[in-house]
């Protein structure tokens, strides 16, 4: 099973855009027909409520490096490369090194997941005022514009499979591990496979549980997973 629909089954989606700073508990606006972007960095900057909200570690989610996505090969490149310009990697071009192959598998390792337990989110909403008057958080609200985070997955490492269709050899390997300046890794699998790791020396986010927040003329309603059929992130 691929990582993607792996995490999908577990109510989590890969992040895909270029922004890489999600974290539990921030809100998020998607108007129809525009990308999403950040709208308050936590919950309780917007809401306020009796209800305490209480943070899980979920041990049963965990992803590893034998749960990957393939790609054709220039199309893999670049999402590695988004990736890695996502964590501050953005002067490493593969390309410049590998520059024909077969596929690209992406996938993480050294995970954890943090989140937020459906029901203890519905209470604190369901008793949750504004924190001000605030006519266009309501107007947003009462339009299902607003997404927020119930748990993330972060990772330590990125662990890429990169097939060539040339044979590797020991001065290129030196050569992409001096382009990614001590961060990566590069082993030589076989004579055409390659295999990165970056060095992992914080969590990353990789993957987020979305919820739409449901509100009918200002009374909050309920949260509504949304899929990964929507790009928001």
């Amino acid at each position: 099973m691929s990582l993607s629909k792996f995490l999908k089954n577990q109510g989590y989606d890969l992040i895909e855009g270029p922004v890489r700073n999600h974290h539990p508990l921030q809100l998020w606006l998607k108007r129809i027909f525009n990308e999403a972007e950040m709208y308050y960095a936590e919950v309780n900057h917007a809401f306020k409520s009796p209800v305490r909200l209480k943070e899980i570690e979920n041990p049963a989610l965990s992803v590893n490096s034998t749960q990957k996505d393939d790609y054709e090969f220039y199309i893999g490149l670049t999402v590695l490369q988004q990736i890695l310009a996502s964590l501050g990697m953005g002067n490493l071009q593969l390309s410049s090194e590998l520059k024909s192959g077969k596929r690209v598998s992406i996938g993480f390792d050294h995970s954890l997941v943090r989140e937020y337990p459906t029901g203890n989110l519905e209470r604190y909403f369901y008793e949750a005022d504004f924190l001000h008057p605030n006519p266009n958080l309501l107007k947003n609200a009462n339009r299902g514009n607003i997404i927020i985070l119930s748990g993330v997955l972060f990772a330590k490492h990125i662990v890429a499979e990169i097939e060539t269709d040339f044979d590797l050899d020991a001065s290129l390997v030196a050569n992409l591990y001096d382009l990614g300046e001590g961060k990566l890794e590069f082993s030589k699998q076989d004579d055409h496979t390659l295999e990165m790791v970056s060095a992992g020396e914080s969590y990353f986010p990789v993957a987020v549980k979305a919820n739409k927040l449901d509100f009918d003329r200002g009374k909050f309603d309920k949260l509504k997973l949304v899929s990964d059929n929507r790009n928001f992130f």
